[in-house]
């Protein structure tokens, strides 16, 4: 492939919600730059995009795939990325490194959930949007009504640059707006097509769209809008000059028609992209951070000084280890040393290539503006930035939502344990949504992900690559014990069994301190009775018991423990002796003093449509949660709650349930609370009995 200029590339994430034939977008553009010979179909599992074995087996994109053509005198970098929002990480990250989105939209399904959000990361980034709705070889397709969804949901500027003419089964014939014609497309597969006058019973609705689009284009610009003022017209030439600015500032938002799994509209789709697309010429200067100052710098596009953003990262048993990269200041080319400023490094670059699916191009040098893949950086992670010595700078990194949905596992196998936690940590390492946490504390390994279906193919993915066998179980809370009221003991440890003896009394007081305060060990001994060298012993002993628990085996908080007496023998006290005595009395004392249990109380916010306030508020009363508050955002409510972190198990299920897939939420730690008594009995007796089962 030839050495490109920014303002060759296109860089561009086809993106929409699942199913809306993005994958099928991409796999016809391929056809039509002549990078594959034939059409691959999902079904079959035979596209180049999804190419890795759970895509396979679950007929879904789960990866985004960056792939690359070349088309009308430019290259394209497409990534074709999921839909799912189980993998929206993927989509969002994608999303970061281009210069426009291409937006699916489904010809019988209209805008969805997965649209609306995808529309949304678009527009946080700033990107130029571009709309294809696709399927319109599909029964019950339906062109008009969701061109008006589409004006409600992004806004009164949408605007069919195509028609179709006989959509449904056949479907081959669309209007073309701009050139005021009809494109008749080959029913093969190939994309070709042939061009004609428009249909007489279309003539007067496509001149109506076609003014409008002037007045659009004449909008970009105060000359153009001084022209089309005294003359009424624009030029061919000058609407081109104008369509590229209108639609870089969204002046207003081009949608076009497609049957992509038959290869129909798909070409017209590709010319508009090179010809008035984004390029990173559009996007010459970026926002970054002096990597030692912490101020904010401008990035040209123009620099001398390569700039390299990694997004993503890949261990695949067919493809090996790789990083995939932009390039934005620069270029670079194989062999080169960059210095790491995330992680404070040398790299050597090594092989660099273009990746169709799991198809390799060896290249050589990449220019601003182009994204590749370079093989195994040695400690080069997703997120950080590589740059010439003369310019270190850092670029921000990806804002990801949190990961709401957790599951505990266990190896059903010992001596895998190892295995497993490098699975974990090479699965995270390429999909920052997928989170794990080793609890030491409750002895449980806790992963975490978007929502059930995620934290499925990634069990799956541990099962395969590291050929280690799972099971899943309910997560423990991080329950707290504690005390209402004040308590006391004095406790005598003897032990006679032969030979040196043990022999310990310790006199303890506990009350109950302010939550959140922890445990504080104190002593308050006056005369000889105990010697002091023994306090640190006493205090090891109440540390063992408030780690180990009293109640039901999790840790005590938030009291003050004063020894304030006890006896000793000349022979048999030792510090063993009274570490046994101090742990000992401190539970007697903690027993004494109305103990109780806290739960974790996080602070939930939820996103919805308003339609489903009801639902949602009445299902967050159900979990003993307290609405805080809400605000309006657009056409959504946002609700914040705080809700007991017990009742909060697989809640992002049970809230897509709700809301027909539209919401979506939020969890931060707030603080604990006591437990009601009858789910304390509860909670004590499943611990005592888990207690028991260990």
């Amino acid at each position: 492939m030839k050495d490109y200029a920014a303002k060759y590339i296109r860089n561009f994430a086809i993106v929409g919600h699942g199913a809306s034939g993005k994958t099928m977008l991409s796999e016809s553009m391929l056809s039509n730059g002549g990078e594959i010979n034939r059409i691959g179909s999902v079904e079959a599992g035979s596209t180049v995009s999804d190419y890795h074995h759970d895509e396979h087996q679950r007929q879904i994109s789960i990866h985004s795939s960056p792939l690359h053509v070349e088309w009308a005198g430019t290259k394209f970098n497409v990534i074709d990325s999921p839909g799912y929002l189980d993998f929206i990480g993927e989509t969002i990250s994608s999303l970061a490194v281009v210069d426009l989105a291409v937006v699916v939209i489904h010809a019988v399904n209209g805008v969805e959930v997965g649209t609306e959000q995808v529309w949304n990361y678009a527009g946080d980034y700033g990107l130029a949007k571009m709309i294809v709705v696709n399927g319109f070889d599909r029964e019950n397709s339906k062109f008009d009504q969701i061109l008006q969804q589409a004006k409600k949901h992004f806004g009164g500027n949408v605007f069919p640059m195509q028609l179709p003419v006989n959509a449904g089964p056949g479907f081959n014939q669309i209007i073309d707006v701009l050139r005021n014609e009809l494109i008749t497309y080959s029913t093969d597969g190939s994309g070709r097509y042939t061009e004609g006058d428009l249909p007489e019973e279309w003539k007067d609705r496509v001149n109506e769209l076609h003014q409008e689009l002037i007045e659009y284009v004449a909008e970009s610009d105060d000359s153009l809008l001084e022209k089309f003022f005294e003359e009424g017209n624009l030029t061919e030439e000058e609407m081109r000059e104008g369509l590229h600015r209108a639609i870089q500032d969204q002046v207003f938002i081009p949608l076009f028609c497609t049957a992509a799994t038959e290869n129909i509209g798909v070409a017209r789709v590709m010319d508009f992209i090179a010809k008035y697309g984004s390029s990173p010429v559009d996007r010459a200067t970026i926002k970054a951070k002096d990597a030692n100052s912490g101020e904010e710098v401008d990035i040209a596009l123009d620099g001398n000084n390569p700039v390299v953003h990694v997004f993503k990262t890949i261990s695949e048993a067919h493809v090996g280890e790789l990083s995939f990269f932009r390039v934005y200041s620069g270029s670079i080319s194989t062999g080169l040393d960059l210095h790491n400023t995330s992680r404070s490094n040398s790299e050597r670059f090594g092989q660099m290539f273009l990746m169709n699916g799991k198809s390799r191009t060896a290249v050589t040098r990449l220019n601003a503006g182009d994204i590749g893949s370079v093989v195994k950086l040695k400690n080069t992670h997703t997120g950080n930035t590589l740059t010439g010595s003369n310019n270190k700078v850092k670029l921000p990194s990806v804002t990801l939502p949190k990961s709401n949905i957790h599951l505990g596992i266990r190896s059903k196998a010992k001596g895998d344990e190892e295995k497993i936690a490098t699975g974990l940590a090479t699965i995270h390492e390429e999909d920052s949504t997928f989170v794990y946490n080793v609890d030491s504390e409750l002895r449980q390994t806790v992963i975490s992900g978007q929502g059930e279906l995620h934290l499925k193919v990634s069990i799956d993915r541990l099962k395969r690559r590291f050929n280690v066998d799972v099971e899943t179980f309910k997560p423990r809370i991080p329950y707290r014990e504690t005390i209402r009221g004040m308590g006391s003991s004095r406790y005598r440890h003897k032990k006679q069994s032969g030979g040196a003896g043990q022999f310990a009394e310790v006199w303890m007081r506990v009350e109950p301190k302010t939550r959140g305060e922890g445990l504080e060990f104190s002593e308050s001994l006056v005369g000889q009775n105990v010697d002091r060298v023994f306090v640190p012993s006493v205090q090891k002993g109440v540390n063992a018991a408030s780690k180990e628990g009293i109640l039901a085996g999790y840790r005590v908080v938030d009291l003050k423990v004063d020894f304030y007496d006890g006896k000793q023998h000349p022979v048999d006290s030792k510090d063993i002796a009274f570490q046994m005595a101090g742990k000992q009395a401190f539970r007697e004392a903690f027993l004494d003093a109305e103990p109780c249990l806290l739960e974790p109380v996080l602070d939930v916010e939820i996103k919805v449509p308003e339609d489903y306030m009801g639902d949602v508020m009445g299902d967050i009363s159900s979990r003993r949660g307290r609405i805080m508050g809400m605000d309006s955002e657009g056409a959504f409510q946002r609700i914040k709650a705080q809700v007991p972190q017990a009742e909060m198990y697989h809640y992002s299920t049970t809230l897509r349930s709700l809301t027909g897939g539209r919401g979506i939420h939020s969890e931060e730690f707030n603080r604990y609370e006591e437990v009601p008594r009858d789910m304390e009995a509860r909670v004590t007796a499943e611990a005592k009995a888990a207690q028991e089962e260990d």
